[in-house]
């Protein structure tokens, strides 16, 4: 039966994208989405005969790279795909990406939709799920999420909804092993080697995890926060894997070897390895061809291990939003650069920053040149280098985001790195000094 309020709906987002785009007024990343839902609150149930396989990935850290990596190996391959490829990923910023994308004179082959983990159970009420992508729980935004049990709630909550989902799980995470449904593929790290032995910094945070029987649980390998080998006494163990991966780490990228397979991923560090085996194993369970040789033309989501060039030189901006997150980053930060750490606390970045006092950042005490801190909470973000025995003379608070900038492309000599919350991020991908 068709649905005039459907067709109504997917004119205007049209529309009115193209008047966005046209003009720059906005990014049109979410707020089209809710005007859609006010014409057709069943939008996402209209759409579903118009997508063959639909994909969801979800998850703390890695959403974006992961389903943008994915949705760049299926359309170079050939296949037509729907991602909401800017992140916004509630329900108003998913409903946005269809609406704007969806082609109703032809089915298009994969959605693959970002999903942030509280919204998961309100996609799936009316949008079908074929595959579901975890990639890891840590704690992260606790005024938003609460401790980790209240956010894998919310996703077993949304598994709960779809019967016949396959999920695709990160085995090397207990808490992400032991999500619940009928259909579980697993794919996890078996070892992991180091190029350079700089990259084995070891900035984490250790948490006690317990087996379903109360013990704590054993490792027999770790390779960061509770990712690793895992076992109990009673028999408990990590889950048998279908795609398993040694990683092989440098400076520049990674190297992926699975299931007697390699695969050169132009992205850096361990938690981009995790990214980059999930996408990629997915996409070998899907039989999408040509995988090893479309990698190499892979651009991450802005901010995600993201390099432009400001002033002439490069800068490499990451994304930092929660401790584990923040160490992995930490862990790639070439001393020699100039450093901008960006901290803000608006809604999208979460209020509570108590997390910079849980991320090492003692592993950049030894940086070369000075450290600019920016944003809203830049005297907090000075406050935690002090205390990470950074030297206070290397220390230079410019709250002013513009002005920092402006600042570290003046005084920088080569290379900077910027690691910037998610609001900051969204401030820095509109100004016009970054070049690519």
């Amino acid at each position: 039966m068709i649905s005039w309020n459907f067709y109504s709906a997917l004119i205007f987002a049209k529309s009115l994208y193209f008047i966005l785009k046209t003009t720059k007024l906005s990014a049109g990343t979410s707020i089209i989405g809710r005007y859609v839902l006010s014409i057709d609150k069943d939008f996402l149930l209209h759409c579903n005969p118009y997508i063959s396989t639909k994909i969801n990935v979800t998850g703390t850290n890695g959403k974006t790279t992961t389903s943008g990596l994915l949705s760049h190996l299926m359309q170079k391959s050939g296949h037509s795909v729907i991602n909401n490829a800017m992140g916004a990923n509630m329900l108003n910023g998913v409903v946005n990406a269809l609406a704007t994308s969806l082609d109703t004179s032809k089915k298009t082959d994969f959605s693959v939709i970002e999903s942030d983990e509280a919204y998961l159970t309100k996609i799936y009420d009316k949008f079908d799920a074929d595959y579901l992508v975890v990639t890891n729980l840590f704690r992260d935004q606790l005024d938003r999420y609460g401790e980790l049990e209240t956010t894998k709630r919310f996703i077993q909550d949304g598994i709960n909804k779809k019967k016949n989902i396959t999920l695709f799980l990160n085995a090397d995470d207990p808490l992400v092993a032991s999500f619940n449904a009928d259909n579980k593929i697993f794919y996890g790290v078996e070892n992991v080697y180091y190029a350079d032995e700089s990259l084995k910094n070891k900035s984490d945070i250790e948490e006690i995890f317990r087996c379903p029987c109360g013990k704590e649980l054993k490792y027999s390998k770790k390779f960061y926060a509770q990712q690793g080998h895992y076992y109990c006494d009673c028999g408990y163990t990590r889950p048998e894997l279908k795609y398993k991966a040694d990683v092989t780490l440098y400076k520049d990228c990674s190297v992926l070897k699975i299931n007697g397979h390699s695969y050169e991923v132009p992205l850096v560090g361990l938690f981009n390895a995790y990214n980059a085996l999930a996408a990629i194993s997915l996409c070998l369970e899907l039989g999408i061809s040509d995988v090893e040789e479309n990698l190499a033309s892979f651009k991450v989501a802005f901010g995600r291990s993201e390099v432009k060039h400001l002033n002439g030189k490069r800068a490499l901006i990451q994304l930092i939003k929660n401790p584990i997150g923040a160490n992995e980053v930490l862990k790639t930060v070439d001393l020699d650069s100039n450093i901008l750490i960006a901290i803000n606390d608006n809604y999208a970045d979460g209020r509570d920053v108590s997390w910079l006092w849980d991320a090492q950042f003692e592993s950049i005490k030894d940086a070369k040149n000075e450290i600019v801190v920016s944003g809203l909470r830049a005297n907090d973000m000075a406050l935690r280098l002090k205390y990470a025995d950074v030297a206070e003379s290397k220390i230079k608070i410019i709250p002013n985001l513009e002005k920092a900038i402006d600042y570290i492309s003046r005084t920088a000599d080569n290379s900077i790195t910027i690691m910037p919350t998610y609001t900051a991020l969204l401030k820095i991908n509109k100004m016009k000094e970054f070049k690519e």
